[in-house]
This record gives structure tokens, C-alpha cells and sequence, in this order.
């Protein structure tokens, strides 16, 4: 563990405004983040495991890896004993495995209410939403370029949503703002409309920096210096290649104790083999290459150890999800990562639909109970995921973050303590009865099971006279009915004051570019 004060002691201004808002504040229920009680699932023998493991190291000491652009961390690699020709970084066999052991197995990502703040590693699973689409779509406004007013819906439907235990970061990309200035509507929109954990910018080192800045103004310096307070998506251009911008906004985060997923990017037969033990040994020849050069900038900076995977339709090239090779793959990589004693992150909402339909249901429970059972700590894309990743759906956005809770109840495990057993209610009821009314049922039925907040299971006769609404036009009065109940959190005005002007101060000095 990483952190070492405690939140309440955090640098924060304060007074009578501030406890005047939080006494009108509405309040939202959050679930904790998921502590399972189930085993994980694993595909792979231990043969299989040292034999991806030793190819892994093969790949890292005869291959190599590209550091591209980046003459800093080849100075950092060939310090640590690596062998440097041109931009390719031979590492031998062991160094990046020894290296990697000083990431700590778990750490305490903050929130600004200490009451969410996450536990990421060990047998606990965090949920966050959507990251990266360029588009949105809901039932009224159909398919369109994203917006920061679509963007700022997404933060606050978030922080609305009772299964979802992390804000993320670019739920989606609000396209009519500046590229080199938008980063900082995306954060100021986190840090005031949520209270909730959040990711940091990565398109740029700078970008990063800004994003230890405003934390700095929202945490505190020194508690920034000391915990946790963001965890950030680092992608790996796959195949074996670290591009120096996403490098170079992991140096930031890392030399801030601030956590990095280090995430190849994989589309089976494209960025990697076909096949699943050969694309098991080029992500884990990644991960440690990524991991390991993050504890060369700061040992002991908290890491999670990514997997983005899917296949690909060899007849159009798209990309498609819930298939059982994406499956094998991630719940190898669940496997190595244990191995390596490092938080995981892999799996999501993943689907390849145009819309919220059959299809999208099928591939995302799928990937949604894969990613539960393959032992995932960090789950991003968790809710919202359309059309392989280009499109943010408000509608599918608040029907995964429904199902999520099915993933909290299950990951409970079978309760065998005596009122699980519920013996007395089978004593009390004998053959032939009903349980409807036995003492039992009465005491356990407000939590017996878990029940959806979306889904339709009245009578055909009420559900038609009600107009027979589908799950898309159910999930899309969900969306009004929460934005429209919406409410800010607390925030002291004095740090809110400060953040706006940063963000204010940081626009004026840049012209606008959308390069």
C-alpha cells in the first residue's frame, strides 16, 4: 500500500458556505466497489503458464521492444542493464520481472468524499464507464459527434448511478472543444459534478501535469504527493512499441504516485497472433516491458497490469467482442497477472452493435461476467460501450450500469451461514405449502435477491397499457429521470473558485488548435 495519510487530513479550505451546501446536498447511494467471494476462473495449467512466461522473456531479450521518440528512457533502460540499439530495447531475461516487483499488489485510489474512495487490487473489482468515443447517441438525437454538454450528462448519470464505483475519464470526447484545451473541461467536469474517483489526461505530458495541477488545488499538494488520488489509462501501441507520448505522460503520473494501467492495445490478427497462447505472450512481453519502466522512473509507484483484447471479423477487419478467444485471453491474463502479483485490468461493456439491442446484450454479458470471473480489479468501460468503442449510448449507458448490480450480488458468493441454510423455513412450511408467507420470506425478502431498476417484469396487460416500451425506451426515461433529479455534491466554493480559474488561466494562455 502506497498511501499514508489519512484523507481527512487532506489541505482543503472550508467554512460555513461549504457546510451549507453539504447540508441541501441530495444524497446518492454508492455501492462499495465489489469484494468477491467467488473463485476466479482459470483456463490455463501451470505448464501452460511457464511456457508463456518463458516466451514472454524470449520476445523481451531477442526481440525487443521499441521506446520511440524517447531518448530519456533509453537512458533510463540502458542504466538498468538493457541493451540499446537505435530506439529497440533488448531486455534481458529476468530484469523486467524484477523490476516489476517493487509495484505494490494493491492501492487506495482517493476520492474527494473519503466515503468512495477504492481499494484497486486483491480480490476487489472497480467499476468505471465508457472511455474514448468520439460519438454519442441516445433514442432522440440519434448518432452525432460528441459534445462537453453530452460529456458532463455522462459525468453526472455516473455519479447518479449506484453500481458504478469510479467516474472514469474521457466518457466521451467532447469534439467542439479545443483538442489541446478540452482535457481540462473533462476534468473540471469530474472533479465538481461527481465526488466520485476519476482518471487523468494522457494525450500529452503536459496534459498530465494539468491533471497533477488541478488535483493539487482539489487534494491538497502533499496529500497528491502521498496517495493516490488518479488512475490513469497508459495504451501500449501494440505490437511492442511505447510511443513517447503515452510514456511520457506515464513519467508524469509515476514520478507523482500517481496509477498508470499499462494496457496493450490488442485486436487478435492484427496487433497480435491469432492465436491465444501466442497473443498471451506478446501482452505479457508488454505489461512487464511498460511496468517495469514505470518503477524505473519511480519505484514503488502504483501500476494496474492492462489487457485491452478483442478478435477480429477476418472478412470486413471490424473488430468483434464476447467471443470465446477474447475470453481465453482474458482469463489468461488474469492468471499472469496474479502470478506477478499485480492489480488487472481488462474486459467491460464490450460490444460491436450500432444499438442498445440483442446483439449488444449478448456480447456485453458476456464480456461482463468474463470480466468478473477472470479476477479483473479494474474494470474500465464497465457501461455505455456501442459500436466497438466509437460510440457513448446514453440508453446503454444506464442499462449496463442496472446490470452491474447483478455482478455485485453474484460476486457475493452462496450464503451458508444459518439463514442461508434456512432450515426453519423448510421445517416451517413441510410438504405441499408455500414460502410466500413463512417467517423467513418475511425477514429476507427486501434483500433476498437482487432486483433491477430497469427492467420490465409486470403482467402483459399493465406493461401494454403503459405502452408497451421496449428496453431502449425504458432505459431512455431512466436517463431523463436522473438527469433531471440530478444534483451537484458538495464542494467548498473556495476550491471550486480555484479550479475554475486554473482551468481559466490555462485556456488563455494557448490559442485553440483541433490538431
Amino acid at each position: 500500500m502506497t498511501e499514508t495519510i489519512s484523507p481527512s487530513r487532506r489541505a482543503r479550505g472550508g467554512g460555513g458556505a461549504a457546510r451549507r451546501a453539504e447540508r441541501t446536498a441530495v444524497s446518492v447511494e454508492t455501492a462499495k466497489y465489489i469484494e468477491r467471494n467467488i473463485p476466479n476462473y482459470e483456463v490455463l495449467t501451470e505448464e501452460a503458464l511457464q511456457v508463456i512466461e518463458r516466451n514472454a522473456e524470449t520476445v523481451l531479450e531477442e526481440i525487443g521492444v521499441n521506446f520511440v521518440d524517447n531518448p530519456a528512457a533509453l537512458d533510463r533502460w540502458r542504466a538498468a542493464g538493457a541493451q540499446i540499439e537505435g530506439e529497440r530495447v533488448r531486455i534481458p531475461r529476468g530484469l523486467a520481472r524484477k523490476l516489476c516487483s517493487t509495484a505494490p499488489s494493491e492501492y487506495i485510489q482517493h476520492a474527494r468524499n473519503p466515503e468512495r474512495s477504492v481499494v484497486v487490487g486483491g480480490k476487489n473489482l472497480v467499476l468505471a464507464p465508457v472511455y474514448g468515443p468520439p460519438f454519442v447517441r441516445d433514442a432522440e438525437g440519434g448518432r452525432r459527434y460528441a459534445t462537453l454538454d453530452d460529456f458532463e450528462k455522462f459525468v453526472k448519470l455516473g455519479y447518479m448511478s449506484k453500481w458504478l464505483h469510479h467516474s472514469g475519464g474521457t466518457v466521451c470526447e467532447p469534439t467542439d472543444i479545443p483538442v489541446n484545451k478540452r482535457h481540462l473541461d473533462m476534468l473540471l467536469a469530474h472533479m465538481i459534478l461527481s465526488d466520485k474517483p476519476f482518471m487523468g489526461s494522457v494525450t500529452e505530458p503536459s496534459r498530465a501535469q494539468d491533471s497533477i495541477d488541478m488535483c493539487n488545488i482539489l487534494f491538497g499538494a502533499e496529500f497528491v504527493q502521498n496517495n493516490t488520488v488518479m488512475t490513469s489509462l497508459i495504451n501500449i501501441n501494440s505490437p511492442l512499441t511505447f510511443d513517447s507520448v503515452m510514456m511520457g505522460a506515464l513519467e508524469v503520473f509515476a514520478a507523482n504516485n500517481q496509477a498508470s494501467i499499462i494496457s496493450p492495445f490488442i485486436v487478435g490478427g492484427a496487433m497480435a497472433p491469432t492465436s491465444v497462447a501466442g497473443t498471451l505472450t506478446q501482452v505479457l512481453a508488454e505489461a512487464l516491458a511498460g511496468i517495469a519502466y514505470s518503477q524505473l522512473v519511480r519505484p514503488g509507484s502504483p501500476v494496474v497490469m492492462g489487457a485491452f483484447v478483442t478478435s477480429i471479423d477476418m472478412n470486413s477487419g471490424a473488430p468483434t467482442f464476447g467471443t470465446p478467444e477474447a475470453s481465453h485471453i482474458t482469463y489468461g491474463v488474469g492468471q499472469l497477472a496474479r502470478r506477478m502479483n499485480l492489480p488487472y485490468r481488462s474486459a467491460g461493456s464490450f460490444c460491436g452493435s450500432k444499438l442498445p439491442d440483442a446483439q449488444a446484450a449478448y456480447e456485453t454479458a458476456n464480456s461482463l461476467n468474463m470480466g468478473l470471473l477472470s479476477g479483473v480489479n479494474f474494470m474500465l468501460h464497465a457501461c455505455g460501450w456501442l459500436e466497438g468503442g466509437l460510440v457513448a449510448s446514453f440508453e446503454k449507458f444506464v442499462m449496463d450500469a442496472d446490470q452491474l448490480g447483478a455482478l455485485h450480488h453474484f460476486a457475493k458468493g452462496v450464503d451458508m451461514s444459518e439463514n442461508g441454510q434456512a432450515m426453519d423455513a423448510i421445517a416451517e412450511v413441510g410438504p405441499g405449502g408455500h414460502f410466500l408467507g413463512c417467517a423467513h420470506t418475511q425477514q429476507n425478502f427486501k434483500s433476498a435477491f437482487w432486483r433491477s431498476e430497469l427492467l420490465d417484469y409486470k403482467p402483459f396487460e399493465t406493461w401494454d397499457e403503459e405502452g408497451a416500451r421496449d428496453t431502449q425506451a425504458l432505459a431512455s426515461a431512466r436517463v431523463k429521470r436522473l438527469l433531471d433529479t440530478y444534483r451537484q455534491p458538495p464542494l467548498d466554493p473556495e476550491i471550486e473558485a480555484r479550479l475554475r480559474a486554473y482551468v481559466a488561466d490555462k485556456k488563455a494562455s494557448m490559442p485553440d488548435s483541433f490538431m
